[in-house]
């Protein structure tokens, strides 16, 4: 069987990621957003209502498609453990310690029994609207090799295309703000971070475990 000699990198379709945007290898680009959550069961009945009618009128008014993404991982509680057994160090009152000491014990053997889930929100916003001598352009601009006098005609097409995400972040960030939403971009340390994690759960897992 034939075993391919490929390096994993050729897999990721990421070119790069320049000022927040991850920039694909056929040219197209994506803004991360990050987006807060609501607790929909704890509101009335009306507030419900009003959530859903809000959200429905946000996707009806997008002109773009969005992804929506949900990062579900194993709940990382060592640093409040360790928080809790610096306080215990400091804590002269007898009763406070096994009181924290007892604590720190039931939060280590309730974790370690259950599963708990972090979930964090993303929202992906692309854009691919080059015109095709700008697309050609940028496609140089990201080969090995660039063509002559495609950097500053890439430039352009990156400028234009940071500021049409832009414009289409803020759509997505209005309209999700009348649902109680709250939406900010991700930087380039942050986006590179999410995509680490996405292609080496394996790492993510082993730091945690």
């Amino acid at each position: 069987m034939a075993i391919s000699s490929k390096p994993a990198q050729q897999f990721v379709p990421i070119k790069e990621i320049r000022d927040g945007i991850v920039v694909l290898k056929n040219g197209e680009m994506r803004m991360v957003l990050l987006a807060s959550s609501i607790n929909f069961a704890l509101k009335s009945s009306d507030e419900q209502i009003a959530i859903i009618y809000q959200f429905q009128n946000f996707l009806n008014s997008l002109d773009f498609s969005v992804q929506f993404f949900i990062e579900s991982r194993r709940l990382d509680i060592r640093p409040y453990l360790a928080t809790l057994s610096e306080r215990l160090g400091q804590e002269t009152n007898e009763m406070m310690r096994i009181q924290i000491k007892e604590y720190i014990d039931f939060v280590r053997k309730f974790t370690d029994s259950a599963s708990i889930m972090q979930k964090t929100f993303f929202i992906i916003v692309p854009y691919a609207g080059f015109a095709p001598a700008a697309q050609d352009a940028m496609r140089g601009l990201l080969s090995k090799k660039p063509a002559r006098g495609a950097s500053a005609v890439s430039s352009e097409a990156f400028e234009e295309a940071s500021s049409q995400l832009e414009q289409r972040a803020n759509i997505v960030r209005q309209g999700l703000a009348r649902t109680g939403v709250r939406v900010v971009p991700l930087g380039t340390e942050e986006v590179t971070e999410l995509y680490y994690k996405i292609f080496n759960p394996s790492d993510t897992e082993k730091s945690i475990g």
